[in-house]
């Protein structure tokens, strides 16, 4: 089992190269990617042990700005920093000197000047966290922007699936429901394709992003070339190797895209009937929180299927190998 409280002699580009920040998959190679799914097998190794605790960031100051609501990935990332010996801090938006007026520039800065080490940023306004990284000289982790990006969670849906299923590639991954608004959406639609897989997507027209036409697949030169879209969730889902449901955002139902959510629920939730049409051994998944009922129904939500939990656990072990492999980096003397 790799040692986690070292750096590895043959890091890979992502970690010697210029790359200091992770804010979407875009400009990630699928050889970047591999290399943090095989670090992140030496943090569940960790994770696994009876005292779950490594000095290997012993140290470390990592600090979570976050501007929106978060359970998991917050918690997640609060937890990985600590087992990794790493001293974490939090900050709301409602606790910080926003509240005051102050900048966001000013308020990262500000931090910046107190010597951490890694910045883990979510904020409402797609963009933000490439706009933090390029005033920073702190590594920064996009914890999910606007509808933009959540790179993150794409990697821990990797993660997932190829510890369980194998390899993406050849692969078959149907993803339902809130295209439009979904920033875990784009990042796995460009993560799972880098990783080979095939990519159908489906949901309401109204909750589809522009150039995202049923019938048709995504062009080359685009970050999401080669994904088809459907328009039946039926189609999307037969014959899928992972079936992955997005939250309907009831805060931005308010826009008018739907009808009303019982017929959301009637023509794109996924229930065991719809479910069934995927292969025998498909991964059910979701990125959390659910609306059951609405989405996803209670008993495909927590049946035998379901690898939702597990999305959770392995968050935990992905997150440890960014935090490591980004401080350790630093530790290191790179740019």
């Amino acid at each position: 089992m790799r040692r986690v409280a070292e750096p590895r002699e043959n890091q890979s580009a992502l970690w010697a190269g210029p790359r200091r920040d992770v804010l979407d998959l875009d400009d990630f190679t699928k050889a970047e990617i591999e290399e943090v799914m095989a670090n992140a097998d030496g943090m569940k190794e960790v994770l696994g042990r009876g005292v779950r605790k490594t000095p290997a960031l012993r140290g470390k100051t990592v600090v979570t700005v976050f501007f929106e609501a978060s359970t998991r990935t917050r918690v997640s990332f609060e937890q990985a920093g600590k087992i990794l010996g790493a001293d974490v801090i939090n900050v709301t938006a409602s606790a910080s000197s926003v509240t005051k007026g102050e900048s966001l520039l000013n308020t990262v800065r500000t931090l910046q000047a107190m010597q951490i080490d890694a910045l883990v940023m979510r904020h409402p306004h797609s963009g933000a966290p490439y706009f933090v990284a390029r005033h920073l000289d702190t590594p920064v982790i996009n914890a999910g922007d606007g509808t933009h990006a959540h790179p993150t969670q794409a990697l821990l849906d990797i993660y997932t699936i190829e510890r369980l299923r194998g390899k993406l590639a050849g692969k078959r991954v149907a993803i339902i429901g809130d295209i439009l608004y979904s920033r875990v959406a784009r990042s796995d639609m460009i993560g799972f394709r880098k990783m080979g897989a095939e990519v159908v997507v489906c949901g309401p027209p109204t909750l589809l992003p522009p150039g995202f036409v049923p019938g048709s697949s995504i062009p080359e030169g685009t970050p999401y070339e080669g994904v088809r879209v459907v328009g039946r969730v039926e189609e999307a889902v037969d014959g899928a190797d992972v079936v992955m449901v997005l939250r309907i955002q009831r805060e931005r139902q308010d826009a008018g895209h739907l009808p009303s959510l019982r017929e959301y629920s009637r023509e794109y939730g996924i229930n065991s009937a719809t479910l069934g049409l995927a292969r025998p051994d498909a991964l059910l998944m979701h990125p959390g929180p659910m609306n059951e009922g609405v989405e996803i129904s209670s008993d495909v939500a927590h049946g035998s299927q379901s690898v939702i939990e597990e999305q959770v656990a392995n968050g935990v072990a992905v997150r440890m190998a960014l935090l490591y492999m980004l401080c350790a980096r630093a530790r290191n003397g790179g740019s």
